[in-house]
């Protein structure tokens, strides 16, 4: 077995303070602190964070990890209690003019975009969040729920769900003022999970019925079929672009806790969410993603930060 020397080509330093700029696999003794440390890659982990204000499930999720944005859902009813994530705690604001569930949305805390559901009944409704109120414009050409939502509010894409005819492959663009129907997925399917940073650039995976791990890339002008996920799931949470992305919960009857990470051609198992739940809001990276909402069943209000891989400074024990 090769020594740390033999590696590295030197021996394990002793320093009075930890190294301003370790390299990967750097490892020291701490003389002031009398600790053996090391610069390693750690894995990621979701951390419990402060509860949405209405506990509620299929909802709609925008933003960031410290901007996050979450509206309409259902409880024992349909609602459109519109929230805001300040990376502490929850605001209500003011709500969707339609109520629905099954609903999808791009965008951010400030500048979103809601579209789809079911209110009852399929709806093609379509909404703009300016930062203070909603503002109803043009409606998809599709009315449909349990699809998958990407873009900007002004860039937008909505792809997917279950239309007055079956599941759907419908994908179309948002360009600020209206729908354009484009090349549908390969595979018709409600309850995706779906991400991406704008209306040219989005990824979608998992969904039902029957259940699937399927995931497709899209490139503004079709969809490619890539790896499935490992754990095939309908309503899951994702958040993150179509090359870093981040899928978590879903049901898999039973509900999951499972997350997975995909890093551009495949997916990889990282740590699961404290609590198993479907039909879960989704916001950030998939280094730095926040998921809310959801059931077990019942709905829950929990709210759970994420914080992926990274290379950082750890103590070294010996057993």
């Amino acid at each position: 077995m090769a020594t740390y020397k033999q590696i590295y080509g030197t021996n394990v330093e002793v320093l009075a303070s930890d190294p301003s700029n370790p390299v990967e696999g750097q490892i020291w003794y701490n003389s002031t602190s009398q600790t053996l440390k090391g610069y390693a890659l750690v894995a990621g982990s979701w951390a419990t964070a402060g509860p949405l204000n209405t506990a509620r499930f299929v909802l709609g999720g925008v933003g960031t990890q410290t901007a996050g944005f979450a509206f309409g859902g259902g409880t024992t009813v349909t609602v459109g209690e519109t929230e805001s994530y300040n990376g502490t705690s929850w605001t209500e604001l003011n709500n969707l003019n339609t109520a629905r569930q099954g609903l999808a949305g791009s965008g951010s805390n400030t500048a979103a975009l809601a579209f789809g559901g079911f209110a009852p009944g399929n709806t093609a409704a379509t909404e703009n969040w300016t930062g203070t109120s909603w503002t109803s414009v043009t409606s998809l050409n599709t009315a449909r729920n349990g699809l998958g939502g990407a873009g900007t509010n002004t860039a937008g894409l909505a792809f997917g769900g279950d239309s007055p005819t079956g599941d759907t492959g419908d994908t179309e663009s948002w360009n600020g003022s209206t729908w354009t129907e484009l090349n549908n997925l390969n595979s018709a399917r409600r309850d995706v999970g779906g991400c991406g940073a704008t209306n040219t650039a989005a990824l979608v995976f998992g969904g039902g019925q029957p259940v699937v791990g399927k995931t497709e890339s899209w490139n503004g002008t079709s969809w490619t079929e890539l790896n499935d996920l490992n754990a095939a799931r309908y309503s899951v949470g994702g958040t993150g672009t179509n090359t870093a992305a981040l899928a978590f919960g879903g049901d898999g009857t039973p509900n999951r806790a499972s997350t997975e990470s995909w890093n551009g051609t495949s997916w990889i198992n990282v740590n699961s969410l404290n609590i198993a739940r479907s039909g879960l809001g989704g916001a950030g990276t998939n280094t730095v993603g926040l998921a809310f909402g959801g059931t077990v069943p019942p709905n829950v209000a929990s709210t759970e930060e994420w914080s992926g891989p990274a290379v950082q400074t750890v103590n070294i024990t010996v057993s």
